[in-house]
């Protein structure tokens, strides 16, 4: 490749923050649920690299970028067919075996989604302005990638904040510095679920508890395990252990693995389906709190049978 910039390029990053900033020198767009990719594109040639510097072009064959020669920062995503984004999908592709990469890009093709031109032709646009970057970015994007939304009116960011991954909020005048959490900020999506107490999750410190296993109940009256709390602060932890006892069924075991961390098995303690926790998070995947969730207080006054599956719909 005879590019301005070679890889590896360290992504710009996002500080967060509680709320969406407004003023004149913003601009808005969704928040996607993906690998993080830039792509470096020569003609015909093409490299992505991953946030963290790694080769990614082999997982992602099916991915096709308009002829010229260009960096481009984004986001590779997999959308289901009602739109629903697909981040479990992802991780299923980084795999050795390249007839498996072949198949699944035919099954579940992803979709690069373009929001900054770092680089067009021979000129390096890292100092220009993130709005002079996305004006020359609007001109260089074409099927079959897709360009981010975007909007100078917070107003306009408030459905991504609702019903999608969250905002991603720039500075207009902000430069791209690669590694850097400046000129951009992220607002995650924060949703509130009723969920039932099933079971808890011993702390590495002896006489606490880890993490409390959250369930809902299905359209069948079923009982299913959909994640975890964190966050717990060190007295919670010890308090819990005599405020949980009364509901302990005598059921314990090693087992359900830790959803995103696979090799670990954690012990668990299982619990009368009578204790109600309000919790906040930011992400469901598959059916599943993808991020540990934190307590908001406990519902002394929610009947458990009304925690239901369709919480994690709405």
């Amino acid at each position: 490749m005879a590019l301005p910039l070679n890889p590896p390029v360290p992504p710009q990053l996002a500080r967060s923050r509680a709320r969406v900033p407004e003023g004149d020198g913003w601009a808005y767009e969704p928040k996607w649920d993906g690998f993080r990719c830039v792509a470096f594109v020569d003609r015909g040639e093409v490299y992505l690299q991953s946030r963290n510097g790694k080769a990614l072009s082999r997982y992602f064959p099916e991915l096709v970028f308009p002829d010229g020669r260009y960096v481009i920062d984004g986001e590779i995503v997999v959308f289901a067919e009602d739109g629903t984004q697909l981040f479990d999908v992802l991780g299923q592709r980084i795999h050795p075996a390249a007839s498996r990469i072949a198949m699944l890009a035919e099954q579940t093709p992803a979709k690069f989604i373009a929001f900054d031109l770092l680089a067009d032709e021979d000129e390096v646009l890292l100092d220009r302005p993130f709005e002079e970057r996305r004006a020359r970015l609007e001109r260089r994007v074409d099927e079959p990638l897709a360009l981010t939304p975007w909007s100078h009116d917070p107003a306009d960011a408030e459905p991504w904040l609702r019903g999608a991954e969250g905002v991603i909020a720039k500075e207009l005048a902000a430069p791209y510095r690669p590694g850097e959490r400046t000129g951009m900020v992220k607002i995650k999506r924060v949703r509130t679920i009723d969920a039932v107490v099933h079971g808890w999750r011993p702390g590495k410190e002896p006489g606490t508890v880890g993490s409390l296993i959250l369930a809902l109940y299905g359209e069948d009256g079923n009982l299913r395990v959909v994640g975890h709390t964190s966050g717990l602060k060190a007295a919670e932890k010890r308090a819990l252990v005599d405020k949980l006892k009364p509901y302990e069924t005598g059921t314990s075991g090693m087992g359900e693995p830790s959803r995103w961390q696979s090799d670990r098995e954690l012990e668990w303690r299982e619990l009368r389906p009578e204790l109600v926790v309000e919790v906040t998070f930011d992400h469901v995947s598959e059916g599943r709190i993808r991020h540990g969730s934190k307590i908001q207080r406990w519902r002394e006054d929610k009947d458990p049978r009304e925690c239901t599956l369709a919480q994690l719909d709405q």
